[in-house]
């Protein structure tokens, strides 16, 4: 890779250019009602749409941030109703390498569902994503009907990243995509990631003896 050489300003202090580039492929899961694609257009255009009309298929978005000296792109994958059809959805969620699952946080149903999304991604036995689950909607607090503390012991014990957001007022929603691209960026770079990759791409699947989780059963 050639060297980076640092951008000096005149009117302020070195900016350094992002040393590499990495692409991120992310994918949004949760029930139709949840906010996906608002957050996901709050994050790339930072704007608001209340209502979205939901045609099966998948929206592709695409935006770029700097972590530290990283450009990370994202390649953001939406079902946009696709969910509605589940033999169809793993379709969007294979070989991604990060994945946002969504719930509502003053709907208690979505927050469940949310836990079979989590458990379908677990099957996949995917060693290299990077999951996070995401209470949409905190502008609702005084509907809220699942706690920060419920969902909070819940991924502690699946040990996946967490937070709660509003796409509508736009608080935490670029927080916890920089997270997922700070977390995605360190596992692409890991030993038994590196492998995984160069397995995918002959067709093939790496699943190390350490893939264990507490979301899926190890034996059957």
């Amino acid at each position: 890779m050639a060297r980076v050489q640092p951008n000096v300003s005149a009117q302020g202090p070195m900016v350094l250019e992002p040393k590499e580039e990495v692409r991120l492929r992310l994918v949004l899961l949760g029930d139709t009602v949840v906010g996906k694609s608002s957050l996901a257009l709050r994050f790339v255009q930072n704007t608001f749409v209340d209502s979205l009309k939901n045609i099966p298929g998948a929206a592709f978005l695409t935006k770029d941030i700097c972590v530290g000296r990283t450009l990370i792109r994202f390649e953001i994958w939406d079902t946009v109703g696709q969910e509605r059809f589940n033999s169809l959805t793993p379709m969007y969620y294979r070989n991604a390498q990060a994945a946002i699952i969504v719930y509502d946080i003053s709907n208690k149903e979505t927050f469940d569902r949310a836990k079979r999304w989590l458990h379908e991604l677990w099957q996949q036995k995917q060693p290299d994503i990077v999951i996070a689950l995401v209470g949409n909607k905190t502008d609702l607090c005084n509907t809220r009907a699942v706690s920060n503390e419920e969902a909070g012991e819940y991924v502690r014990e699946q040990n996946i990243l967490f937070m709660e957001v509003s796409a509508k007022t736009g608080t935490n929603v670029r927080e916890i995509f920089t997270e997922l691209g700070k977390k995605t960026n360190v596992t692409i770079h890991s030993p038994f990631c590196t492998l995984a990759f160069q397995l995918r791409g002959l067709g093939l699947k790496f699943d190390p003896a350490i893939n264990f989780h507490p979301g899926v059963s190890q034996t059957g």
